[in-house]
């Protein structure tokens, strides 16, 4: 399949060096630009004028509220300009936002809350249940989101004299928390800045913010890469698009009607755009540059949205703990059949990666180990955990748990999650490997394999296959399609046909759930 690029009309590259934290952020574009919109929900505009004086009244209020330095203060809602607002009131006041995944049950809610040891929570009137529902009161004080505008009221819109340092903890994001416990991961301001310079050092603009740019949020804010790629626009002073939550419907409409340039999303987002009833290449040309990542995206997908949006593509990888991404395939790899399209990407200036072994030992390129990753966007630590900190962060090194290579050019290929890595009879088997081939078929429309028990073998390879619209493949089908792509251990030895696989709200597929239908039974989880 061959693909062109229209030409997408271009402002002037935006990057402001004197920005080095979110403290600064509004004061600077309330300044030069205080009647430009920074946000856009539901019909309504926060103008940066609008959002340095609403953030500055909370912040003011928190500090009546008894709040200090490194307190946390925790938001249980949807996207809207509220949550920009508090985003930048704890920036000025050195107090650390806690974003809560509204979709977590109210166990989980407690455990972020009471293991962040939230001081105040935020709390959208649709989710007061989950809290009724905790088996302890959330701490300190609850202020009604749709109260918010009353409760600052009073305060002055002032800046506060709190400054920030780049090294300043602002932001405390919990892991999915597919396996354990989620851990609350500590950002600090840099780590919304440093990739951000380290593209401007070099002037790469594998991901760019230009004057005239209207960036949808596709990712939620309790995610790191929801929250990343909004103060990646608003510290460059452009417009962004906050959805409460992701619909594919409403996300075509107002790339359409907003005339949207840029949107960040995962792959699973990107498939319900693409397959939504009524779509067309025309709702798309406005964009220019579309940003993914979160989970592995199948070339047949990629070639599709590539074919369809008719717009740049940037993949990025990384994690919560690298403070999002670390890693970029830039839009010149994205050639459809191409040797790069396997690829995560090759790291940022400034960003090092490696693949090393059981011992520690940096491996060969070609080499499959566990990637580690070096960039000055890491996490301070995760709180209240010095143990798993120095587990993860050695030496300044993250150790993604990722199972993957690089190629003689440094170009990161991820084979998988290293706990995801099934052992068939000795030979490591990495799902995504299979899962990539069988979504070839056209038959397939999504593909998830995962390990279950075997007595002879330890493990077997079994096949999660969601059907394309209107087929009907059966194992048969798939397996003689397989037999000539991988080798005879990899080939699944059953399949399970679904009409769906189950995901947590950043899109990452759920393989523990999918895996403890098999595995309940057994004393350990792998054989």
């Amino acid at each position: 399949m061959e693909t062109t690029t229209a030409p997408r009309p271009r402002g002037a590259r935006l990057h402001h060096p004197e920005l080095s934290t979110l403290v600064h952020t509004t004061r600077f574009h309330a300044a030069r630009q205080p009647e430009a919109a920074a946000v856009l929900c539901e019909g309504r505009t926060l103008t940066y004028g609008e959002l340095h004086r609403g953030s500055n009244r909370m912040a003011h209020a928190l500090r009546a509220a008894g709040l200090r330095e490194g307190d946390r203060v925790a938001y249980l809602g949807k996207e809207s300009e509220h949550y920009y607002e508090a985003l930048f009131a704890c920036a000025k006041t050195g107090t650390v936002l806690v974003p809560v995944n509204w979709r977590l049950a109210a166990p989980e809610v407690s455990h972020i809350l009471q293991d962040s040891g939230t001081r105040l929570l935020f709390l959208e009137g649709e989710f007061a249940p989950i809290v009724e529902a905790m088996p302890t009161r959330p701490p300190g004080t609850v202020v009604p989101v749709d109260s918010i505008t009353d409760w600052r009221a009073e305060h002055p819109d002032r800046e506060t004299e709190f400054e920030a340092t780049p090294d300043t903890p602002v932001a405390q994001l919990y892991t999915s928390g597919t396996t354990g416990l989620p851990k609350g991961v500590v950002l600090a301001h840099r780590s919304f800045f440093a990739i951000r310079d380290a593209l401007a050092s070099e002037g790469l603009d594998w991901i760019d913010w230009r004057e005239g740019d209207i960036a949808l949020v596709g990712i939620p804010g309790f995610h790191v890469g929801g929250l990343w790629w909004a103060t990646q626009n608003l510290n460059a002073g452009t417009t962004i698009v906050a959805l409460r939550a992701f619909a594919a419907r409403q996300a075509v409409d107002l790339i359409r009607g907003l005339g949207v340039t840029t949107a960040c999303v995962v792959p699973a987002m990107l498939r319900m755009m693409l397959t939504e009833p009524g779509v067309r290449a025309e709702d798309f040309t406005t964009l220019r540059k579309t940003v993914y990542g979160g989970s592995p995206i199948s070339e047949a997908l990629l070639e599709e949205s590539l074919a369809v949006l008719d717009c740049e593509f940037a993949q990025i990888y990384g994690l919560t703990e690298t403070g999002n991404t670390a890693v970029c395939l830039p839009p010149a790899a994205h050639v459809p059949g191409g040797p790069l399209m396997q690829a995560a990407g090759r790291p940022y200036p400034g960003v090092r990666a490696r693949a090393i072994d059981g011992r520690g030992r940096e491996l060969p390129p070609g080499a499959v180990g566990e990637v580690c990753l070096r960039t000055p966007a890491r996490m301070v630590e995760y709180w209240g955990l010095p143990d798993k900190t120095a587990k993860t962060l050695v030496d300044g090194w993250i150790h993604t748990g990722d199972a993957g290579y690089l190629d003689a050019d440094g170009y990161v290929f991820i084979h998988d999650r290293i706990k995801d890595a099934i052992l068939v009879a000795g030979e490591n088997v990495y799902p995504a490997e299979i899962e990539n081939v069988l979504e070839r078929h056209p038959a397939v429309g999504e593909a998830v394999v995962i390990g279950i028990p075997d007595e002879r073998w330890g493990e077997r390879v079994h096949a999660f296959v969601v059907p394309a619209a209107g087929t009907r493949p059966s194992g048969r089908d798939l397996h003689t399609f397989l037999v000539p792509r991988l080798a005879a251990f990899k080939l699944p030895a059953s399949y399970e046909f679904t009409d769906h696989v189950p995901r947590n709200p950043s899109g990452k597929i759920l393989r523990r759930e999918l895996r403890d239908r098999y595995w309940r039974d057994s004393a350990r989880k792998v054989n």
